[in-house]
This record gives structure tokens, C-alpha cells and sequence, in this order.
């Protein structure tokens, strides 16, 4: 495999500093170029992520001596000097879907971990294991785009990326009818850690602004199909949702009750969660886990401080499945939501794309 140089835009902010710091020592991708807001633009990257460095790994030596661009003014530039780039810049969403058309535009493809284009019918919004033949949607936005080699691809919303996973398997099969999830979501997910937000510790916060309506509407498009250059969201499977914020720094837990046409038995969910694996798992991608979805036989797991970082974050981890009162079963399931949910998605996403040919 050729290495490819990667751009990341909006690359001071967490998401963003994930991305930098799971770009060290990858196999296939060189971090060539860095950039943010005017604010840093022209700053070495250690001088302006430094002081706010959010990862508990240090900020990598070859992104360090970088020279931040202005993601705006500079894109011309940064999409001659990357072969792709990863998108995780905080503006306000038109502004966001102009920018990343314009680099597609440039012929720069676009690795989103922005809600942005989610709905934009004809960009792909994929979780690599559950819907990969969606990016064949591409061609038909190049078509859009007037362009040969750019184009848009995002993952989805990091509070779908715990149960979703779990439900997959099971959906189709046993026909899932109706689905109740309530989540519950990391100071990361926002950006934050706890000394820049003390008022979340020893809190709970009931709302997280716009997550409920993502929570339950992302999943039928991941669910949807391919059609007429469009993707078409499932229907036939009802969600419902809360989401909830909790004094945890990483890591989305969910609890799920679920029902189904044919109710499956215990052991029939447990092997197909078992032998679950996907195109990255086919396709042996650098940063795919072996086992995608996890089990644990343990009364008190998964736990969020043990076990979030399985796999190096990109394994989702399911407990305490068990029958309902209401629902057909209900179990919990947990995903590192800045890993799973967010930079690694995105970084394994880029692999598939590239492992595919649709980056060259």
C-alpha cells in the first residue's frame, strides 16, 4: 500500500488532536499538513495545540514543527499538499458543508467527522463495518461536484456508534421492530475535559442539544440503500431515544431494549454477536479491531474505565443481555467516543476508501 499524505483541518480542537495523535507511526498515512482558525494560522502546531493538548499520549514529534494554516484562506493550498484530509473544524454547519465542498471541489476528498453532510443525500455516512457499500454512492456526487478525484465521505454521530453496532447483526434476520436507547455520553463528546468544565463533575446534565433527534434518525440512513445516486433511509424500525451527559471524560454507554418480529433466543444473539465482522475485518485495515463486538459474561461489565479502550478503542463491548418485561431483551453496550465514535472512525473509514480506490 502507497502512503498517502493527509491534511487535517480543524486540527487544535480534540477531535482534531485525535486525529494528529492517531496519525503517528500509521502504516498508511503521513501527516503533511495541520490547520485551524486564522487565529492560529502562521503558529507552529506545538505552540498553538500545546497549551491545550487534551491526550493523555504527548502531542507527536513530526506534528509538532508543522506550520498551522488558515483552513479557509489556505485551502488551495493544503488540498495541492494532502491527498485527502480529515475534517474536524467548529464552525457553523453552512459554513461547514461550503468548506468541505470546496475542497472536494479542489479535488481534495473530505474525511468528515462533522454532522454537516450527514443528510446530504448523495454523500455516504459510514460505519465501516455495518454499511460499506454505500461509498459506491460516490460517483454519483462526483458527478454533482463536477470533479474526478474529491468528494465527501462522513462517520456517523458518536452516541449511534455504542448500540447500533449490536443491533445490526440481529436486524434483518430477526426483523427489529421497535428500539429504546438511552445514552449516556462523555465530557469529550463536547470537547471538554473536566478542568475545563468543572460544573460536570459530580453532575448529570439530561440534554445534549440536537443528540436525541441524531441518535434516532443517523441509524435508517446507515440502515438505507443505494438508489438512483442517493441514499435511501430504511423504514419498518421505530427508535426512540435520551441522551444524557455524564462525569465521565471517555466513553458512551448505552442501555438498549429492543424488539423483534422473530424473537431470537439468547443463544442465537450471543453467536451472532460473536461472529460478527465486517469489510475492515476482511480487508485486514490497520486500524480494524479483530473482534468488533465484545461480549462480557460479567454481571458488572462492560464498565467505562476498563473497558473503553478494547481494541485501542475501536471495539464496541455489550453486557447484561436479558429478557424484558416490555421489549423483547434489553442489554448495554459501550464505545470509546472519541476513537470508535469519532477520530478512529474517521481514520478507519479513510482506509476502507483507500483500500477500495477510491483515493488514489
Amino acid at each position: 500500500m502507497k502512503q498517502y499524505k493527509v491534511g487535517v483541518i480543524g486540527a487544535t480542537g480534540m477531535v482534531g488532536q485525535r486525529f494528529v495523535s492517531l496519525l503517528e507511526g500509521h502504516p498508511w498515512f503521513k501527516l503533511t499538513a495541520v490547520a485551524a482558525s486564522g487565529r492560529s494560522a502562521g503558529m507552529r502546531y506545538e505552540e498553538t495545540a500545546g497549551p491545550r493538548w487534551a491526550m493523555e499520549t504527548p502531542m507527536p514529534e513530526e506534528a509538532k514543527a508543522l506550520v498551522v494554516k488558515d483552513a479557509v484562506a489556505d485551502a488551495e493550498q493544503i488540498a495541492a499538499e494532502a491527498d485527502f484530509v480529515f475534517s474536524a473544524v467548529d464552525m457553523k454547519k453552512e459554513e461547514i458543508r461550503e468548506l468541505e465542498e470546496r475542497y472536494a471541489k479542489l479535488e481534495c476528498p473530505v474525511i468528515s467527522n462533522n454532522s454537516a453532510h450527514r443528510w446530504t443525500p448523495d454523500v455516504p455516512m459510514v460505519i465501516p463495518e455495518l454499511n460499506p457499500e454505500h461509498i459506491a454512492v460516490i460517483a454519483a456526487q462526483r458527478n454533482r461536484l463536477g470533479t474526478n478525484r474529491g468528494f465527501i465521505a462522513v462517520k456517523s454521530n458518536c452516541s449511534i456508534q455504542s448500540y447500533v453496532p449490536a443491533l445490526h447483526p440481529l436486524r434483518e434476520e430477526f426483523g427489529l421492530k421497535t428500539v429504546l436507547a438511552c445514552t449516556y455520553q462523555a465530557i469529550s463528546g463536547a470537547g471538554k475535559t473536566f478542568a475545563a468544565w468543572p460544573e460536570m463533575l459530580d453532575n448529570v446534565i439530561p440534554y445534549i442539544g440536537g443528540e436525541e433527534e441524531k441518535s434516532e434518525k443517523e441509524p435508517l440512513k446507515i440502515w438505507g440503500r443505494v438508489d438512483n445516486g442517493a441514499i435511501v433511509s430504511a423504514d419498518g424500525v421505530a427508535i426512540t431515544t435520551q441522551c444524557i451527559r455524564v462525569p465521565v471524560s471517555d466513553g458512551h454507554m448505552a442501555a438498549v431494549f429492543a424488539a423483534f418480529e422473530k424473537k431470537p433466543s439468547v443463544a442465537q444473539i450471543l453467536e451472532r454477536w460473536q461472529a460478527f465482522s465486517g469489510r475492515p475485518q476482511e480487508l485486514n485495515l490497520p486500524t480494524a479491531p479483530k473482534q468488533f463486538l465484545r461480549y462480557f459474561t460479567e454481571d458488572n461489565r462492560p464498565q467505562t474505565k476498563l473497558d473503553r479502550d478494547l481494541e485501542r478503542g475501536m471495539a464496541v463491548s455489550i453486557g447484561r443481555l436479558r429478557p424484558d418485561t416490555q421489549y423483547d431483551y434489553k442489554f448495554v453496550c459501550l464505545s470509546h467516543n472519541t476513537l470508535r465514535g469519532a477520530a478512529g472512525g474517521g481514520v478507519l473509514l479513510a482506509e476502507l476508501l483507500c483500500a477500495e480506490g477510491y483515493i488514489n
